[in-house]
């Protein structure tokens, strides 16, 4: 079986443009990404899922300079862009990360994706987001079996489920058996994602502190750095996240 992370990326964004791009140490966000899910060991490969579009050519460029495959399909029907890049790439198993997560810790993606393929007889959607959230957000990892994706693709009709991925799954638990997995402390009130300014002041004051140190940095690592500076909290906390439609 194959188990493919699948990075919807894309550099259109409604309150930062380019987000994914900007750069940190002069990195661009989307390479730290990258190096982290690259740490993955349960995964086979790690493919981005982006636009047809041609603004979306700083991200191949990327690719191409990290030797990390690529798929470009439509910018809106965000479910036919993962399922067609999914079965382009033989995924038996698809883990949905998505690109505005930069600090994501691999030991975290691990965790979900080892309980995903141990508990396959007994569910077919592992998350660590979905209900009752205690992972800092930013950490987000969603697991589930191509056919599970094939299904919402073929049916999914609205809106909502085509730009989601996986709201068709979680809108149907008397079809799909889910599975929620909790962290040690609920840290959920943490925001470490990139949408706004605001958000990417804070994910800039992170790496900065603690990439030279330590490029592998984790989950703990970040919370002891913002344990240590209480202050930084404030930088975003009023950001709220924007609400499916």
């Amino acid at each position: 079986m194959s188990t493919a992370i699948i990075v919807q990326a894309r550099m259109g964004s409604t309150r930062l443009p380019g987000k994914i791009m900007k750069k940190v140490l002069g990195k661009p966000l989307l390479e730290y990404q990258l190096e982290r899910l690259l740490r993955v060991k349960q995964a086979d490969q790690v493919i981005i899922a982006t636009t047809d579009n041609g603004e979306e050519q700083p991200i191949v460029d990327l690719c191409q300079r990290l030797g990390v495959p690529y798929f470009r399909g439509p910018e809106h029907d965000v479910l036919a862009r993962y399922y067609s890049a999914a079965s382009q790439f033989g995924a038996d198993v698809v883990v949905r990360i998505t690109s505005d997560c930069p600090l994501i810790d691999p030991a975290v993606v691990d965790k979900v994706i080892g309980f995903y393929l141990a508990h396959q007889a007994e569910y077919d959607y592992v998350s660590n987001t979905f209900s009752n959230r205690t992972y800092p957000r930013g950490m987000d990892t969603e697991v589930f079996s191509y056919q599970a994706l094939k299904e919402a693709y073929e049916e999914a009709t609205d809106e909502a489920e085509r730009e989601h991925v996986t709201i068709f799954i979680k809108r149907h638990p008397e079809r799909y058996r889910i599975k929620t997995l909790p962290y040690e402390k609920d840290y959920s009130h943490y925001r470490w994602t990139v949408d706004t300014p605001e958000d990417f002041a804070l994910i800039e004051k992170i790496i900065t502190a603690l990439y030279p140190v330590n490029p592998h940095f984790t989950l703990e690592d970040c919370l002891k750095l913002i344990e240590e500076n209480p202050e930084w909290t404030k930088i975003n906390a009023h950001i709220k996240q924007k609400p499916v439609k």
